[in-house]
Formats: C-alpha cells, structure tokens, sequence
C-alpha cells in the first residue's frame, strides 16, 4: 500500500501536483489526465523517486523520507516502477530481466527460475539470448514487464505500460493484471486510454489542474 498525505510537488518553483491525499491499495488503481497534466509525477512521488516539495510518502507504512537511508532503500525494494520508455541494460534479455532479482541478492538458482518464468509469462521466452538494446519498442516494453514480474513486488507502478503492445500483447498484459489482483498486488497505472479504465473497472485517479481526484466509478468519467 501506497499513502500520499497533503503532498505537494514542483517543477521551477511551481506546483505540479498540489495537496493531494490519496491511497493506492491492493488491486489495480488507473491514473488518468492529459498531456502535462502530471501522471507521471504523480506515479513518481508515490514510488519515491521523487521527493515531494510538502506532505508525506508512506510506503507500507513507511514514512520515506523521514526514514533512515537504509530503512527507505529497504522499503523501496518494494516498489517496481516501469518507464513510459523501458530503460534496456546491456547484455541479453534475460540478463535485463534477471537485474532486479540479482540487486536483491536473490540466489542463482532463484534467478534462473524465477527469469525463466517472467519471459515466458510475456511470451518472450525465445528472445532470452538477444540484446536487449535492439529491439522493437514492444518487445522492449515486454522485457521491462517481465523484470517487473520477476521480482514480485508488492507495489508496482506503470507509466503507459500499454502504449507500444500489440494486441496479443495487450491480451496478455490484461490477464497479467489479473493474476496480480488475485495476489493482492498494488498497482498503479498511468494511461491516456479512458476505454482501458472502463475495461477495468476499478479505482480511477483523474489528475488535471494540479490536483488528482479518485473516481471509484469510471463510467462517471466524461
């Protein structure tokens, strides 16, 4: 769980995000605007990456930046963010997908399985030994999701995860969301696509003018 208390974030001196409270729990949480209209903060104050210019970030309970460093990274290791634009290591795909894994010091055998079954999860088992670097922007956008999914995090927050999948690979992202709703994982979307809220039909977060609203009915959109 993700709690976001009277923050208030700014670029040059001014707000971008201003007072927002809200709590992304268990389940999928859709965060909609438009161009500029902050998602992508939004998404980064509640992972931590940004620090917020007032109000608190609590982090399964974690106040995260009033923490000691080493309580926050801790805390942190719980929270995935996935790129807009994935960001691709060197070496293979399966290198790329194993990196979460080995930065938390999994074990090797641990990696391997766990790796194994993230890439097969998105249908990209027979790219394992490719670069990741040159791949198509989908195949790419798979790869980040397959790290993602291999760590197993407790909160994982995507920025337009969708924008470059195909329809199959929209398919199976979809029942990937699914699977995560099962487990209870918090995830927290961005997204221009207002069809996908309705298709979801869960909580719906609308940022525009500076402030972020929670629509628990996204039929209620206009």
């Amino acid at each position: 769980m993700i709690e976001l208390k009277r923050v208030s974030f700014a670029y040059a001196n001014e707000d971008i995000i201003r007072d927002v409270n809200l709590t992304f729990g268990p389940g999928v949480t859709v965060v909609i605007g438009p161009n500029g209209s902050g998602k992508t903060t939004l998404l980064k104050l509640a992972a931590a990456i940004y620090r917020p210019r007032v109000g608190e970030v609590l982090i399964d309970g974690v106040n995260t930046w009033s923490a000691p460093e080493t309580v926050r990274v801790s805390v942190r290791r719980n929270v995935v963010y996935v790129h807009e634009k994935p960001i691709m290591l060197r070496g293979s795909v399966a290198d790329n997908v194993a990196y979460g894994l080995r930065i938390r010091n999994v074990p090797d055998d641990e990696v391997a399985t766990r790796t194994e079954e993230a890439l097969e999860a998105l249908g990209i088992k027979h790219l394992a030994h490719e670069k990741a670097q040159t791949l198509s922007a989908g195949q790419q956008q798979k790869v980040a999701l397959a790290r993602a999914l291999a760590v197993r995090p407790k909160n994982l927050l995507l920025d337009e995860p969708i924008a470059s999948l195909d329809k199959s690979g929209r398919e199976i992202f979809m029942e990937l969301l699914r699977e995560m709703v099962r487990k209870e994982v918090c995830v927290a979307m961005a997204t221009h696509d207002r069809l996908l809220a309705l298709q979801l039909m869960g909580r719906t977060i609308v940022v525009e003018n500076k402030t972020a609203t929670l629509i628990e009915n996204p039929e209620r959109i206009s």
